[in-house]
């Protein structure tokens, strides 16, 4: 048996459990408490300091491709189950965000997504901490729904009866929010401006491309990007989970409004 004594509550300690510190031997139940009693590094976003990957990027990333090889495999048969449109999207509502996770067959509508997402997501993740950056992403995505809802032509054989896929929506959201973050730091963001720029004139002059998600990913991300930069420390924590509920209640009371102006509820 030892007789070896924590500096810190006195008790005796095994070898097993004896961890040395700058003050002799402690347990290891007083070193994981005084671990517990030290806050974590913040960002001055409020997010919690992190190293290693990207987790939350990857994972999306990750989603992305798996979704898109079943899309390859099933036929067609995985998009019809989870792409959005419209007319669809009021008798199954998680349509507004499933189809964030598909793609069209080009390997280059995948690409450009998850290579923009891999761009600003990482850095949007390490700023805004994990639970936010989640937040983000999901209500850009649901955000371009909503915006190729409120935009399209609203009859079944138009616009409201032809499905949109892809991360395009969040991806906009993300470039939206990284604009007052990179402002909020003192840091120029003047490419971004541009990038987004050239991305919303695309649309035009390639069909097919539903330039109504893009904008409505942006200005979900331009919101809450502006509301996560403008917080002051003190009610940061207040505001992680405030704006995306209040972002989320205006996005289903403007699909429910649009929904109900063509009789449809």
């Amino acid at each position: 048996m030892s007789y070896v004594r924590c500096q810190r509550c006195g008790r005796p300690t095994c070898p097993e459990c004896q961890r040395p510190a700058a003050v002799g031997i402690q347990c290891v139940d007083c070193v994981n408490q005084a671990a517990r009693a030290v806050p974590s590094a913040r960002t001055m976003f409020g997010g919690t300091v992190r190293g290693g990957r990207p987790v939350v990027t990857l994972t999306v990333i990750g989603l992305c491709v798996v979704s898109w090889v079943l899309q390859l495999v099933t036929g067609g048969e995985w998009t019809q189950r989870w792409a959005f449109a419209p007319s669809v999207g009021l008798d199954e509502p998680w349509r507004f965000l499933t189809a964030a996770f598909l793609h069209s067959t080009s390997v280059l509508h995948i690409l450009f997504n998850m290579y923009a997402l891999w761009l600003v997501g990482p850095f949007l993740e390490q700023a805004f901490g994990r639970a936010r950056f989640v937040a983000l992403y999901v209500l850009s995505a649901i955000g371009g729904s909503v915006g190729y809802l409120l935009l399209a032509t609203p009859t079944v054989d138009g616009g409201w009866n032809t499905a949109v896929v892809g991360a395009s929506g969040a991806v906009f959201g993300l470039f939206g929010a990284i604009i007052p973050a990179l402002r909020r730091m003192g840091r120029n963001a003047g490419q971004i401006v541009v990038l987004i720029a050239i991305n919303m004139a695309i649309p035009f002059l390639f069909p097919g491309i539903a330039w109504q998600a893009h904008l409505g990913g942006l200005v979900v991300g331009l919101a809450m990007g502006a509301g996560f930069a403008a917080a002051p420390r003190e009610r940061q924590a207040l505001v992680a989970w405030a704006l995306p509920a209040a972002v989320a209640v205006v996005l289903v009371g403007a699909t429910l409004w649009k929904y109900a102006s063509v009789g449809w509820l």
